[in-house]
């Protein structure tokens, strides 16, 4: 140990110390450890399984978060090209009442032409 870790070299000593001093539990018989062996395993396994679906879970909520901002940026852009549109839909409104009235107009010209009378 070096000389810089007086507290892990007291803490080293004070467990090998507490380990010698306690006595040793009764020998387990060797089905009762094979069994203890045996659940520990079988836990191990469990444990495994629950970490590979936290880590799947952790993947599939990165999908759905992605998801969620490919969905917000087509909105955005939807969003986009719905106003540009309203705003094309106004303009030829705009366009055609113009091209309406002036129709209109050389219609009212052309029947007060019609219904002038002839200097003859």
């Amino acid at each position: 140990m070096d000389a810089r870790h007086p507290f892990i070299l007291a803490a080293v000593t004070l467990t090998l110390t507490g380990c010698a001093t306690r006595s040793a539990p009764p020998e387990a018989p060797v089905a009762s450890a094979s069994a203890a062996r045996g659940t520990l395993e079988q836990r191990q396994r469990q444990t495994g399984a629950a970490y590979r679906d936290l880590q799947q879970a952790r993947y599939e909520k990165r999908l759905a978060e992605q998801d969620v901002l490919n969905a917000q940026a087509s909105l955005d852009s939807a969003q986009r090209t719905l106003d540009a549109a309203k705003k094309a839909l106004a303009a030829a409104t705009a366009r055609e009442k113009k091209a309406d009235d002036a129709y209109e107009a050389g219609l009212r010209s052309v029947d007060d032409a019609f219904r002038a009378p002839t200097s003859r």
